[in-house]
């Protein structure tokens, strides 16, 4: 199979072959272009996190039955002023609704008869201190993102023509009143919007790093633009396929997804180039005919990128098993996109490299010694001769294999300092979390929890099926020590046995304790219904925000535990079958999770005393899991396959030092740069991405800088031998050793 595949590369790549290459990926990409949707025009940023089977969803489906609500989403007006709300304030959000009432917004659905209530009505729901209200507008349902955006920023103008000093984003602390919406509309659109400054951004911000690494790394600037031609048609063949699976209805997209895909096909796609361009100018300081030197560098590098490619698409398919949709939403379009790139830097990028040929390299073009001759005896100078690899490379080889022991327990110290951190972590499922604090939707819930009793903004919603029974729910949930209040029951609407309580928490429901108080309250209704001679399943649901984090918390879990052994399992088995040995696979498994563990540990020690976060997203740990050790295992591949090949003909030290100064200067480079490209979504006002983006560019500049060159080829040297157990290279040694013993 792998004979094959180099065959067909080689073909691609030949002097006819390269123009059909080229003209092939055009016509595809233009077609497919033109015929379907990129996959930015059907995003969905509101699909549900949750599995059906939940007792939060299954909850809010019982509500929707026995008590519908068909008043719409709320829009939330906060409005606000230091000192005191005044009359006229008053007589503002009056003159607002009667507005609205003579002249709706187009999403508009319903609102409260606000515009003929006196303002003392309208006082009496003032926060205690007076300071602020929260009105509400209700929005049809079913009203899309642009629509409830482009009627919130009608509200705006309506209000400044009413009053032109009204404050919408200025500082809170500032005389005036002030106005912020929020709510679930408000938050949406803000959220929407966030992403798509953040995805022009994150393009431009990507496309810039790594051509500026690439010129600083390799000098070439036609080199430089290689890769990211590759990297272009990648992206421009995974938009409109994506495109296509979604508008079917087959998968679906959120922004958050086409922002790390982008990343991703960037820095990953890139590094595939490099395996391939490093080799490439190594052989051509070897061969004359660039063709001759490109075959050799494709059969040389063409596994290792193929099986590198692989075992990213595979791991990243393992998020088809998530339970949770933020990570299965993440599947098919990361490892769609990675399997583009594998088959990009297999057939496209060969081709311009044996279109460029050396010029590719230029300014410092590769030649072989007979070129230099005959170009200094034509020009009558002296050329500097280039070497494949630096004096560095080679003393880095020779400085690990002269002493292991030091390089490994140096490298054990520094990665497992840093791993210590990982039990002090401290998670949130709070999605709030995640927006810029300035945010204006998110500084409108801020003004809620401080000005009104936290617990009223989110109450825990019971649902209980009484069968005609009268199990005292409100009595046993009431002694709870971290519930504040619990309401009257309503009753159903369809069936009269159906019985809503509202529960009102001590304290603001998105708090983590408060989240794990949902198994407390699960359980003392179960208890309660049990007793009154009532089967607690399907009788009794548990809905509202602090469910929902509770479920999240529980998916995740379950995903944690699901999705990290199978990756392993996956890594493993494409390890032994790349390298046929097992004390390989094993050591190599252990490196990248102690690697994946000192980045998370040093990743939180930078957020949480580095930036003042008190918590990170509870998704940051399977996300980088996922791709740390992903692509963790790409550098792994790329050395140990240059180790390898280099046993055959060489001794055992040798062969190591010799890997190690072969793949140190590519793996450093395509390391950078894949740390650079992840670097960027710090850059963005989103935490949970800047979170993400800070753990993994740490931890590929752990792999690249220390677990690669480093503590991989130590161990090798401290095996000997046993490193290819029970492979061929082992066998050919075993049988030198007993020939020299007489066996």
């Amino acid at each position: 199979m792998k004979n094959i595949l180099i065959h067909f590369v080689e073909a691609v790549s030949s002097r006819k072959g390269r123009w059909v290459t080229l003209a092939v990926w055009i016509i595809v990409v233009g077609l497919l272009s033109s015929i379907f949707p990129n996959v930015n025009k059907v995003l969905n940023n509101g699909a549900s996190d949750l599995p059906s089977n939940v007792t939060s969803v299954q909850a809010e489906k019982v509500a929707k039955e026995q008590f519908p609500n068909n008043t719409g989403t709320p829009l939330l007006l906060v409005w606000y002023r230091d000192g005191g709300l005044t009359d006229q304030d008053y007589q503002l959000i009056t003159n607002l609704y009667k507005h609205l009432d003579k002249d709706p917004l187009s999403a508009q659905n319903f609102i409260p008869p606000l515009g003929n209530v006196p303002s003392q009505v309208l006082k009496s729901n003032a926060s205690k201190d007076g300071t602020a209200i929260v009105t509400p507008i209700f929005m049809k349902k079913k009203a899309s993102t642009d629509d409830l955006a482009a009627n919130q920023t009608d509200l705006k103008s309506y209000l400044r023509a009413q009053k032109s000093n009204l404050n919408f984003e200025k500082n809170l602390s500032d005389a005036g009143l002030h106005v912020r919406f929020t709510g679930p509309v408000a938050i949406a659109t803000d959220a929407t919007a966030l992403f798509g400054k953040a995805d022009v951004t994150l393009l431009i911000s990507t496309i810039l790093i790594v051509l500026i690494l690439l010129i600083l790394l390799y000098r070439s600037p036609i080199l430089a633009i290689i890769p990211l031609i590759g990297v272009v048609f990648a992206n421009g063949l995974a938009g409109p396929v994506l495109g296509f699976l979604a508008k079917q209805g087959i998968i679906t997209v959120d922004s958050q997804a086409t922002s790390i895909m982008t990343v991703l096909l960037f820095g990953a796609g890139t590094d595939y180039c490099l395996f391939l361009v490093s080799k490439y100018r190594e052989c051509l300081l070897e061969e004359s005919d660039k063709f001759i030197a490109l075959q050799k560098a494709i059969r040389h590098s063409g596994g290792a990128i193929m099986v590198s490619a692989i075992t990213v698409v595979l791991s990243l398919c393992t998020l088809l098993l998530a339970q949770f949709g933020s990570f299965q939403r993440f599947a098919v379009p990361f490892s769609l996109a990675i399997l583009i790139m594998g088959i990009t830097a297999l057939t496209l990028l060969p081709a311009l490299l044996a279109i460029f040929g050396r010029v590719s390299f230029f300014p410092f073009i590769p030649r072989t010694e007979e070129m230099l001759a005959e170009l200094e005896a034509k020009k009558g100078k002296k050329y500097r001769r280039r070497v494949a690899h630096s004096k560095f490379s080679r003393k880095l080889g020779n400085f690990v294999v002269g002493k292991p022991w030091t390089v490994i327990i140096l490298s054990v110290v520094i990665l497992g300092g840093l791993a210590l951190s990982v039990p002090n972590i401290q998670y949130t499922q709070n999605l709030l979390d995640s927006f810029p604090k300035d945010m204006p939707s998110l500084e409108g819930f801020t003004l809620m929890t401080k000005h009104f009793a936290p617990g009223d903004l989110a109450p825990v919603q019971v649902i209980v099926n009484s069968e005609g029974k009268d199990p005292q729910i409100k009595e046993q949930i009431s002694k709870l020590s971290f519930v504040d209040h619990v309401e009257d029951p309503v009753k159903g609407k369809k069936d009269a046995n159906y019985q809503s309580y509202n529960v009102v928490l001590k304290g603001n429901p998105y708090d983590t304790k408060l989240v794990d108080s949902i198994a407390v309250i699960s359980k003392r209704v179960s208890d309660t219904l049990s007793k009154s001679g009532i089967d607690p399943p399907k009788h009794y649901w548990i809905g509202g925000e602090t469910s929902k984090l509770y479920d999240t918390q529980q998916a995740t879990n379950h995903d944690m535990k699901v999705i990290i052994p199978v990756v392993i399992v996956i890594i493993a088995a494409l390890l032994l079958m790349y390298l046929r040995s097992v004390v390989a696979m094993v050591y190599l498994i252990i490196t990248v999770l102690l690697s994946y563990l000192s980045a998370l540990g040093a990743g939180w020690l930078l957020i949480h005393n580095g930036l003042g976060q008190p918590a990170i997203s509870a998704l940051i740990p399977l996300y980088a899991f996922v791709f740390l050790v992903a692509l963790g295992e790409d550098y792994n591949i790329f050395m140990i396959s240059s180790i390898w090949k280099n046993k055959c003909t060489q001794p055992h030290r040798q062969a190591i030092a010799n890997g190690v100064s072969e793949t140190s200067s590519v793996i450093t480079s395509a390391g950078l740069i894949l740390a650079g490209t992840f670097a960027v979504l710090a850059t963005l006002p989103i935490q949970v991405l800047l979170q993400f983006g800070l753990v993994t560019a740490i931890g590929v500049l752990l792999d690249t800088f220390v677990v690669r060159p480093l503590l991989v080829p130590a161990i090798t040297t401290v095996l000997g031998r046993y490193a290819f157990w029970p492979g061929k290279l082992w066998k050919k040694q075993e049988e030198k050793v007993n020939k020299e013993i007489g066996l």
